[in-house]
């Protein structure tokens, strides 16, 4: 599978340079994901033939531009296995499909006495819209801890949801500790209380196969620039019923039916929550990096990522100059890897290794209630995609070790 996979790097223009005097190792995936040739050739061609506005026109740019628009969205309801594309809205980001929910179902159900479970490892877009929303309702916000090697813990799941609980909103897979939550388990013990359940798909979307309907989430949301499709647009899945009985809250052009001056009406799903000019460009780029992906196929992937956690893990967890944070157990672990060199600032370690050409994330990854669970500040991260290699987790723990060096002696050895 690996030898398979390392084939697609002709696919990646902007890997193929140097960084320092050093052949760049592109380690900082969960931030975000580099684009094939196949994705920045789709935005062109578009902007280059058929840019126009969709749905409004009967021209036939408007006609091909609100074909590939729509187009897009089959294939992401295809992708996550949505029942039907009326269930897939077109975001900005994770962020704001997490906000979306808040503010309008959240809105609309939570009262003063009622409770919201999240997790302790949640990236802050979906806590602080979660928080703000207890604030406001004078509602409660519960914690789902975590057990000693960094899992969901689901016995804890199971006591802090209750019948007040009105939301539960989870992280489908950590941005810092690389842990896949058993997001199903927890979605029948939501639904048993009469709660909802939304997914962060952040992290798994572009990582494993995901199956909105076997896993029973309400909502689920995820970020294109992730999966290796433009920045500035996501999707939000959410079942067909729940989205009929929520109000939208963005209002203008493309969402309404009938206007007067006195009321309006809403058109239908999905359009209803797409206001305005939506990024068509990034819907359409979207949709070429799920044809990329399901071209390969997203257990391979999977199965690719797994082979280099496999690899790389057990190697960090043996330097003992090296904290490792998270499962311990690879088959546990996505390609997310948070470590900290014992002693040194991860800010300074991330810089150590760019000048080794590998590119890390260091700080709080937005995961500030984690980090005090932690213990720590901060963090560096390493994460892998389908275009890394067993030779970049080799240069990774090569320039791991000359950092040791240099923090240790003020050196380096000579290369």
């Amino acid at each position: 599978m690996a030898s398979n996979v390392t084939d697609f790097t002709h696919d990646f223009a902007i890997l193929n340079q140097w960084v320092n005097d050093e052949s760049l190792t592109y380690l900082d995936n969960a931030a975000t994901a580099q684009k094939p040739q196949q994705v920045i050739d789709a935005l062109t061609h578009f902007y280059q033939h058929d840019n126009a506005n969709v749905h409004r026109g009967v021209h036939t740019l408007a006609e091909r531009a609100t074909e590939q628009y729509e187009a897009a969205r089959g294939k992401l309801q295809h992708f996550i296995n949505a029942a039907e594309p009326a269930e897939v809205i077109f975001t900005k980001g994770a962020t704001d499909g997490l906000n979306l929910v808040a503010s309008t179902y959240g809105e609309a159900h939570v009262q003063a006495g009622d409770e919201i479970v999240i997790s302790i490892m949640e990236h802050h877009s979906n806590l602080i819209p979660w928080q703000q929303l207890a604030i406001k309702k004078h509602a409660t916000l519960k914690y789902i801890g975590l057990t000693a090697d960094g899992e969901l813990d689901l016995a804890d799941a199971a006591r802090k949801i209750t019948d007040k609980t009105k939301i539960v909103a989870l992280t489908h897979a950590s941005n810092v500790l690389g842990t896949i939550t058993p997001l199903k388990e927890v979605a029948k013990i939501a639904h048993q209380h009469g709660a909802v359940i939304v997914g962060d798909g952040a992290q798994a979307a572009p990582h494993i196969p995901v199956d909105v309907q076997d896993l029973n989430v309400d909502f689920y949301a995820f970020s294109g620039h992730k999966m290796m499709g433009p920045t500035g647009i996501g999707v939000l899945y959410g079942k067909r019923d729940l989205l009929e009985h929520t109000e939208p809250y963005q209002y203008g052009g493309e969402m309404i039916d009938f206007v007067t001056r006195d009321k309006s009406t809403w058109t239908q799903l999905p359009w209803k929550f797409e206001a305005g000019t939506q990024n068509i460009a990034g819907a359409i780029g979207l949709g070429a990096a799920v044809d990329y992906l399901e071209s390969i196929g997203m257990a391979q992937v999977a199965a690719h990522e797994q082979h280099l956690v496999n690899y790389l893990l057990p190697k960090l967890l043996d330097l003992d100059y090296l904290e490792v944070y998270g499962p311990h157990d690879p088959a546990k672990h996505t390609g997310v890897i948070a470590f900290n060199l014992k002693g040194i600032h991860p800010h300074d370690v991330a810089t150590a290794l760019d000048m080794d050409g590998v590119a890390v994330r260091a700080g709080h990854h937005c995961a500030q209630p984690l980090m005090k669970e932690l213990h720590q500040a901060a963090t560096a991260r390493a994460s892998f995609y389908l275009y890394n290699t067993q030779a970049d987790a080799d240069r990774l723990l090569k320039a791991i070790q000359e950092a040791k060096e240099f923090f240790s002696h003020g050196s380096v050895e000579t290369k």
